[in-house]
């Protein structure tokens, strides 16, 4: 299988966070950088770096257990629109995502160019891959709004979004617990490590390029350091 790691799985939100962007978001620069600024500065203008979003926008555990791939071929990319390019190296394999967001369809936009929203949704009805498992984090349990709280809704909605062949092939599910469900390092051919800049914490880049140089994964869009601001 395709192992794929969007970072907002576990860079992520408490409950009733309302400016979190996990509730949706657009993919610019500005959502990379100034949004997480304005973030931080109607929380506490005078904290140091990006300590004003700890409470808020905390990395939850469970990313450590990712080391147990060092040595499976991985890349690392700053969009998950790069996982369209990726998938043409590894055809008609089963790719499981760990990811805050299933990453099928989206509401807005062009739905026939690829984005984040939507890569995985436009891989299977290409043939890009055999069947698509969205593994959301534990935490969505306690965030009633998270896609990952209620999967028959998610799966719901996507009955309006996805033909009914491609929805078919989709298995939605949820971590019991932190790192749960990630399979063996023998079963996996290849790794996507996504940074998704626009959804994560940019006090938590230091811990995602760390984890990147531990995987020795090959850059596709080079990710960012927002570490100092």
């Amino acid at each position: 299988m395709l192992l794929s790691i969007d970072w907002d799985a576990f860079s992520g939100t408490r409950e009733l966070v309302f400016d979190a962007p996990i509730w949706g978001t657009r993919d610019r620069e500005d959502d990379r950088w100034g949004a997480w600024r304005v973030r931080a500065h109607k929380r506490d203008p005078q904290a140091p770096g990006w300590t004003a979003l700890d409470a808020d926008f905390p990395l939850y555990s469970g990313w450590e257990a990712l080391e147990r791939y060092a040595g499976v071929p991985a890349a690392v990319t700053l969009t998950h629109a790069d996982a369209w390019a990726w998938l043409e190296a590894w055809p008609g394999q089963p790719v499981l995502n760990v990811d805050s967001h299933h990453d099928l369809a989206s509401l807005s936009g062009d739905g026939t160019r690829v984005r984040p929203g939507n890569w995985a949704g436009l891989a299977l009805q290409a043939g890009r891959m055999a069947r698509y498992t969205c593994l959301y984090p534990d935490w969505h349990a306690g965030l009633p709004v998270a896609e990952g709280y209620d999967l028959d809704r998610t799966r719901a909605e996507l009955a309006s979004l996805l033909p009914p062949d491609v929805l078919e092939r989709v298995t939605l599910a949820r971590m019991a617990r932190p790192a749960d469900g990630l399979p063996d390092p023998a079963q996996v051919t290849a790794l996507l490590l996504v940074q998704s800049p626009a959804w994560t914490n940019p006090a938590h880049d230091a811990a995602f390029l760390r984890l990147a140089q531990l995987l020795r994964a090959v850059p596709l869009t080079p990710p960012v350091d927002r570490t100092k601001g």
